[in-house]
């Protein structure tokens, strides 16, 4: 019997969390991908804590609608950066969430990067 995307995608998830956690200092950058929207949230895992989130939804000057996936998944990454930049956060640990590297992911990762996150 093959595995669903769901199934896939969650033991995928599992692989990456057993390795990877973010602290105060560097905080797990973590990316939920919905049909509609990007989300992303900086995460310090030792205090169970959600330091600063974003998302298409309420990303200022565009309207969701209006601009394709990837466009928004660019402006989520540069929101992201700007928020934590002002939060003194500069270095981030990148949680693709079981998400591929291809596509929407990447373009938010490479607006992060352009923002000024390391990782």
């Amino acid at each position: 019997m093959s595995l669903t995307k769901v199934k896939r995608r969650k033991r995928i998830k599992m692989r990456i969390r057993r390795n990877i956690s973010g602290t105060g200092d560097r905080p797990r950058m973590t990316v939920f991908r919905s049909n509609k929207g990007m989300y992303v949230q900086l995460i310090d895992d030792l205090n169970g804590r959600t330091l600063v989130a974003a998302s298409s939804l309420k990303a200022e000057g565009e309207d969701p609608g209006k601009t394709n996936k990837i466009e928004q998944a660019k402006l989520v990454g540069k929101m992201i950066a700007g928020k934590s930049l002002e939060k003194g956060i500069s270095q981030v640990v990148f949680d693709r969430n079981g998400y591929l590297y291809h596509g929407r992911v990447k373009a938010l990762a490479d607006a992060a990067r352009e923002g000024g996150l390391k990782f």
